[in-house]
């Protein structure tokens, strides 16, 4: 396995198999765990090296950040001593990772009479097991006898069933030890089946360093409320006039908060009203105890306004790579919303040449709106707010700039770059080269898989361009 030396902006790998892999945009979400937690070091390098932003950058801590933040809500909110956990909040003012664990908990409990299995990675792993056990048993079974007739005894039952070693249960990932005993098949079914789980509740989560890292995509982590509040929008709320600006009813949007953070199974349809559910979706943004866009970020998002316009976008793009997953990804999805509310903001003629009144809601506008709840600092005092009162006006104008071109760049901002993954494949091959093989077979794979004329036009699958390397 090696990468071909030739053009310096061709990316091509030739995997152990034969295969020759170019290297095309790829979609943040269709990277491995591992990939993205290597791609996070190397917008590191390339933020450090090529970008002057004028401020210390650090990569963003995933995880339980405010523990004391939220254990202050917590007792604010038992003043009585009351134990009851429905007085804790599911949803809001809790850290976005918490939320996503909150969802999965819920979603287990409720279909919880159809799942019987508690953990389905074991279950995938015991299968994988089984399969390479057999696969191996099934070898020595062939290469130790010539015939029917031979005298050797079967292979050992045990061997078909032993449990699978504690040592490779991961976050939806097996070593790659396993990983390289498998053909063709049994990696497409590892890519079908194996998907990272949001992060586990805290007695369920294993220390940080005995974590292993998943060789496939990381399991969609957008939380519940904000998916269905941008569902809603985008079924209801496209030729609303003034959709985000317009008031809502508080005593409405008080209730729906509530059956959220009671971790009930809520339900949006057309009876809600559309201001309602985006002034619930604002709300969540701007009760999270971290923007989603990070105080350690806060400033070099500021001041990629101060590159050239040329540069500013590749910026912007290096700083939500060093996002956790959950940030990214739920960034992603809002801003999927948002543009396509821009796309709706204007009038326009349907099919049968009737007027369609457009919402009237520009990038700009919304930008204004969502800027202050994706980035912002923490609060100061008002002493200190006076002071300071100018240049927050400035910092202002430019968190608005910076989520207006979010908006504008949004079906590129999400597309990995062929040089970044390069340049993930290169670390990966000097401590991995097993890895970086599964890796292209699997983009190899994924290639053969859809036709070549379907993944040139559809939106977010354009991967990688294959051919079948011939010997000279």
């Amino acid at each position: 396995m090696d990468r071909n030396c030739g053009n310096p902006g061709d990316f091509t790998w030739n995997s152990v198999s034969g295969h020759s892999v170019g290297l095309k945009p790829v979609p943040l979400q269709s990277l491995s765990e591992l990939e993205r937690v290597r791609l996070q070091d190397v917008a590191f390098r390339r933020l450090l090296r090529d970008r002057d932003l004028g401020c210390h950058i650090t990569i963003p801590k995933c995880g339980y950040k405010h523990k004391k933040l939220l254990r202050r809500t917590f007792d604010s909110l038992s003043k009585e001593k009351s134990k009851d956990k429905e007085t804790v909040p599911q949803v809001f003012g809790i850290p976005l990772s918490q939320v996503i664990s909150n969802d999965r908990t819920n979603k287990q409990r409720h279909d919880s009479p159809r799942v019987e299995h508690s953990d389905p990675t074991e279950l995938m792993l015991s299968f994988l097991h089984l399969t390479s056990s057999f696969k191996r048993a099934n070898k020595e079974f062939s290469s130790s006898t010539s015939s029917l007739s031979s005298a050797s005894e079967p292979p050992n039952e045990s061997s078909f069933l032993s449990p699978p070693d504690p040592r490779t249960r991961r976050r939806g990932g097996v070593s790659v030890d396993c990983i390289t005993d498998l053909d063709d098949n049994q990696s497409r079914l590892l890519e079908a089946l194996q998907l990272s789980l949001p992060e586990e509740a805290a007695g369920n989560r294993k220390k940080h360093h005995d974590k292993k890292l998943s060789l496939n995509p990381i399991y969609r982590q957008v939380p519940r409320v904000v998916d269905l509040c941008c569902q809603h929008l985008e079924k209801y709320g496209l030729q609303t006039v003034g959709i985000f600006r317009v008031g809502s009813s508080k005593k409405r949007v008080r209730q729906l908060r509530e059956d959220f953070d009671q971790g009930w199974e809520v339900r949006l349809d057309e009876e809600h009203n559309i201001h309602d559910v985006a002034a619930l979706l604002k709300e969540f943004l701007r009760d999270l105890p971290d923007p989603l866009l990070t105080r350690e970020l806060y400033m070099a998002f500021i001041n990629t306004i101060l590159l050239d316009f040329s540069d500013q976008e590749s910026a912007i793009q290096l700083l939500i790579f060093l996002l956790p997953p959950c940030n990214s990804d739920t960034l992603q999805r809002i801003l999927c919303l948002l543009s396509t509310v821009v796309a709706n903001a204007e009038d326009c003629l349907d099919n049968e040449g009737q007027k369609v009144t457009g919402n009237k809601m520009t990038s700009l506008n919304l930008a204004t709106i969502f800027g202050p709840n994706l980035l912002h600092k923490q609060k100061n005092s008002d002493k200190e707010f006076a002071v300071q009162s100018f240049a927050r006006a400035e910092e202002s104008t430019a968190v608005i700039s910076v989520v207006q071109r979010m908006i504008s760049t949004y079906d590129t901002l999400f597309m990995v770059p062929p040089d970044l993954q390069n340049e993930v494949l290169m670390s990966l091959l000097e401590t991995d080269p097993d890895v970086v093989d599964y890796l292209l077979r699997r983009k190899a794979s994924q290639y053969w898989l859809v036709p070549p004329f379907v993944s040139l036009f559809a939106s977010g699958c354009v991967s990688v361009c294959v051919s079948e390397c011939v010997p000279e």
